[in-house]
Formats: structure tokens, C-alpha cells, sequence
């Protein structure tokens, strides 16, 4: 017996669910790529992605999900035979620094644990002993970092490391991964020393996958001029031409666009201060409820400080039994789709997603379904999470 007629729930951390008004602002004809309107629209794009980044640099829009973004952030400032530093958390700087690597970079990676953040203490302790190594500047280029793993569920504090690494007196640009994070929870590319960042349109921008997003600063820009790995489609200094099929190194991808100018006129018109509380309250929701069904000591929070635990997506790992069968109750009986474990947590956890276009009835409603399905399937576990769930919300969000 199913109760999964109705609309699915999506519940993975990206692609994301997508708003009603951005699928039906994409629904309309193309139109030509030379008008005025559409070089507008081009123009209010990027003003307006560099404002969810918030800085007063360049933006530039690829058509490219996030490991497009990836690409064009390292080919942009990076030479081969450079020397870049990557801080573990889980999987996704990882990822980049490999791309990096496969380009002819060296890299070395600052030992992490998926269950916790990055130390920033580290990171200053690390670039202090490259400085001792060469004095004139450091081996390292650059220092990658994700501010959200969606592989872990972690957040890391961007703000503390370009302190840190100020601090250490290092040159290394610091370049950000906010795939999970933009949109969603602060950014503060200018103010935390941020020199590159990149995002992707599939999760806190609600925007189908297909857009890359990178923002570069003055500095940046500057070690542009001398990079090696430049290739004419990701290459910064060809995306700022006066042209405007420049923009996009050829057609630009106008459905796409229709829809990311929707989506961004959703978030600007809720705030984004309010779009960052409504994704912290719904994600301790979601925390609560684990904390409760973690009583059954069958699943637990892969993230052991609390501190550390994003607002984007929860990653609860599973002992004892096998979170495909949760998942697969979850999908096939309620129409709930929930994350898969990757990367070291495969076949080890679950996750809940709880980023972009989502709001109450949206969590409340899958923290039932997975109440339920702990029951159903004789999973160990805690009563009473979902409703922990309703108590936080209750006791946050006043008549």
C-alpha cells in the first residue's frame, strides 16, 4: 500500500526543487540574442549575482554546473606547475583541488576529518611554515576551501580562515566553494578577504542546473593577467569584451537566464537576511528531530560539533541497517526522496537536504515521512522527532 500520489518531495541537496514562478517565467519563446532587452537582462544579472556574493568585484555567468565553475575559477589565475593548498572537510574541495590537479597543478591537502570543520588555526599554522620555506611570498598560490560539504553536512567558517590567513601573512589567494551555501546562509565575499568565488544555479539560487557563477576581485583579476591554464571559453579577460555573446563565449543560454532572473527576484523580494533565518530555523527543525531519533542509537549526525552543522543539508548516518531501505520506503511509499551517503559515507548514511525553495510544510512533512519510516521498518529511534521539529518552529515563528 503506497500514499505517494500528489506532488514529490525532492529532498536532496541539489538539483533542488524548483519555484512555480521560475519554471513558469523559462516557459516562454526564445528571443533574439542581440535585442536590447536581452542585453539588459545580461547586464542585471550580473549586478545582481555579485550582490548575492556580495561584492563590489566582477561576476561572470558560464553555462556550466558547479565543476564548470570549478575550471574557470583555476584556470583563470593559476599557471601549471603552481602550488595550491586545499583544506579538508569532506569531498567537494577535494574535488576541486583534483581538477586542479589534472591541469598540472601541485597540490597538497591540509589533512581534515569528514566529521568535523576546518581548523583555521591550521590553516595559519601551515602557511606561517610555507613562508619559512620561501620568505618572498610562500610556494602557495592559491588555498581552496568549500563553505558548505554536502557530502559531510559541514560548515566551515570562511570568515576565520581569511583571518587566519592574513594573520600567517601569506599571498595565497583564498577561493570559495559556495554551491551549498549561496543564497542560503551568509557570504561576505569582500569583507572575509575572499579573493574568488563559485556557485552553481541548482540549490540556494532555485534555478536549474546548467549556470556557473564565479566572482573575482581585484586582486584576482590582477593574477589573471599572468595566468597560464587561460582558455578562451572560461577566460575572464574575453567575458568582459564589449560584445555581448562574450558574456556567454557564444549564445547565451536564455532560458536559463529567464529563470535565474526569477529566482533572483524571489530571494531580493523575501530579503536575504529573511531567506538566511528561514534556512537556519527549518535546518535546527530537521536537527532537533535527528536529536531525538538518535536516542534509538540506530542513526546519529555525521558532524560531531554542533556549531559545525550546516543550515543546507543534514547528513545522519545510519548503524545498524542499511539507509537504502529507508530511503527506498521513504520514495516509494511517500513520495519523499531523500539523499544518498557519498563519497566515505556510502552505504553509511542518509541525507536531508533543506535548502532554497523549501519552507515548513516542506520539512515538517518529510520529517513525518522519515518518523514513519523508522517505525515502519523497526528502525531503533527516538519518538517524538517530528515534533520536536513542530516545537522549535512553534517557539520561533510567533503569532
Amino acid at each position: 500500500m503506497s500514499v505517494r500520489a500528489g506532488r514529490e518531495f525532492l529532498a536532496i541537496p541539489g538539483p533542488t526543487t524548483i519555484p512555480d514562478e521560475v519554471l513558469r517565467a523559462m516557459h516562454r519563446p526564445a528571443v533574439d540574442i542581440y535585442s536590447g532587452p536581452l542585453l539588459a537582462l545580461t547586464d542585471g544579472l550580473l549586478r545582481d549575482v555579485a550582490r548575492v556574493f556580495r561584492t563590489a568585484g566582477r561576476a561572470y555567468i558560464y553555462i556550466a554546473n558547479g565543476h564548470g565553475a570549478w575550471e574557470a575559477s583555476l584556470t583563470n589565475v593559476l599557471s601549471r606547475g603552481d602550488r595550491i593548498l586545499v583544506l579538508e572537510s569532506g569531498r567537494f574541495a577535494i574535488g576541486w583541488g583534483e581538477s586542479a590537479r589534472r591541469m598540472g597543478v601541485e597540490v597538497e591537502v591540509l589533512k581534515g576529518d569528514m566529521r568535523r570543520a576546518v581548523r583555521p588555526d591550521e590553516v595559519e599554522a601551515r602557511l606561517k611554515a610555507d613562508l619559512a620555506e620561501k620568505p618572498a611570498g610562500g610556494t602557495f598560490k592559491a588555498v581552496l576551501v568549500a563553505q558548505i560539504d554536502t557530502a559531510s553536512g559541514v560548515v566551515n567558517d570562511i570568515e576565520a580562515i581569511g583571518k587566519a590567513m592574513r594573520a600567517a601573512g601569506h599571498d595565497a589567494l583564498l577561493m570559495v566553494d559556495t554551491v551549498a551555501s549561496l543564497g542560503c546562509m551568509p557570504f561576505e565575499m569582500d569583507a572575509w578577504g575572499v579573493d574568488v568565488a563559485m556557485s552553481g544555479s541548482q540549490k540556494g539560487m532555485m534555478t536549474p542546473p546548467g549556470l556557473g557563477f564565479v566572482a573575482a576581485n581585484d586582486r584576482a583579476r590582477e593574477r589573471h593577467r599572468k595566468a597560464g591554464l587561460r582558455t578562451p571559453y572560461w577566460d575572464w579577460t574575453d567575458r568582459e569584451g564589449d560584445q555581448h555573446y562574450q558574456k556567454y563565449a557564444g549564445t547565451p543560454p536564455e532560458h536559463l537566464l529567464f529563470g535565474l532572473r526569477q529566482a533572483l527576484d524571489l530571494l531580493f523580494e523575501e530579503g536575504l537576511e529573511n531567506a538566511f533565518r528561514r534556512h537556519r530555523l527549518l535546518a535546527e527543525a530537521v536537527r532537533r528531530a535527528v536529536g531525538i531519533w538518535a536516542e534509538g542509537q540506530a542513526i546519529g549526525f555525521n558532524i560531531i560539533e554542533p556549531a559545525e552543522r550546516c543550515d543546507t543539508v543534514t547528513a545522519v548516518l545510519a548503524k545498524g541497517f542499511d539507509p537504502e531501505t529507508l530511503r527506498a520506503y521513504c520514495d516509494r511509499n511517500c513520495g519523499v526522496i531523500l539523499g544518498h551517503g557519498i563519497g566515505e559515507l556510502s552505504g553509511k548514511a542518509f541525507r536531508i537536504a533543506h535548502m532554497g525553495h523549501v519552507n515548513a510544510p516542506m520539512v515538517l512533512g518529510l520529517l513525518g515521512v522519515i518518523e514513519m519510516a523508522l517505525e515502519a521498518l523497526r528502525i531503533p529511534h527516538g519518538k517524538g522527532g517530528a515534533q520536536a521539529g513542530i516545537d522549535w518552529l512553534a517557539e520561533q515563528v510567533k503569532a
